[in-house]
């Protein structure tokens, strides 16, 4: 456990690799014995500050609910993120590298919420009910702390890895799109380089958005109707290098993409 002091410190180390570009040494070393509440309470820091600037939050996200991703992170367990102001970029647009650290893509099967959605004790069934559509995504995930090295109360503490993300213009309905069979293929400059269906997503991105509600729920924070939530990406995310276009064919739900110039 760490003191109030240490979480508001741990904040501004953040803060500052956001600012300077120069990545901090993982909060797990620094702080020995972090816990996940630990990192949550940085994390709801960060987020407050960010809405004391006035940078609305305009939809959530899920981390680590694939195997892959697990893997990839060394993690064993979801997590969540907030999207803020500044965090949302074009469809077909480009960004530039340089305004973040170590970017990495993931395709996602994304939720817009039509009601208020707050656990906990929620069912799928419940989460389906507040969805008014489905629409494809590409989550730009980053890491504040140096190569990645992180565990669990790391990217928890850094807001989930979050960096942004790019929504896609066609919106179908919930019950038009078999979530867990929907397969997703990744490409860099046309050339395919991974693929997943929903299925990977906890067996289906609903049990993330079910289980995103809940977590939140008991912090006594409701999913907001206009949201957007991601629910966690359907492969391993990918790196990414200047001048790459990055797209995801989404089937029904057609495609989305980015170039990093």
């Amino acid at each position: 456990m760490i003191d109030d002091s240490q979480v508001h410190e741990a904040a501004a180390a953040l803060f500052s690799a956001y600012e300077t570009g120069a990545a901090i040494a993982p909060l797990s070393e620094t702080y020995p014995g972090l816990t996940v509440d630990d990192a949550y309470a940085i994390q709801s820091a960060q987020i407050a500050a960010w809405t004391a600037e006035g940078r609305a939050i305009w939809g959530y996200k899920v981390g680590l609910t694939s195997r892959a991703m697990q893997q990839q992170l060394g993690v064993d367990q979801p997590d969540y993120g907030f999207l803020v102001d500044g965090m949302a970029y074009p469809d077909g647009g480009e960004v530039a590298l340089d305004h973040f650290l170590a970017a990495r893509v993931e395709p996602e099967i994304a939720f817009v919420l039509g009601r208020d959605l707050r656990g906990p004790g929620l069912t799928a069934d419940d989460a389906r009910a507040a969805v008014e559509a489905v629409v494809a995504s590409i989550e730009i995930i980053d890491s504040r702390i140096a190569d990645w090295r992180i565990t669990l109360p790391d990217t928890i503490a850094d807001n989930a890895s979050s960096a942004g993300a790019v929504i896609g213009s066609v919106r179908l309905p919930v019950e038009d799109v078999d979530l867990a069979a929907l397969t997703v293929t990744l490409s860099r400059d046309g050339e395919k380089i991974a693929e997943g269906t929903g299925a990977a997503v906890m067996g289906s991105p609903l049990n993330a958005l079910t289980w995103l509600a809940n977590k939140l729920g008991e912090y006594g924070v409701t999913l907001t109707a206009g949201s957007i939530v991601l629910p966690g990406s359907v492969c391993a995310a990918a790196p990414v290098s200047t001048g790459d276009l990055i797209s995801a064919d989404f089937g029904p739900l057609g495609t989305v993409g980015i170039r990093f110039s």
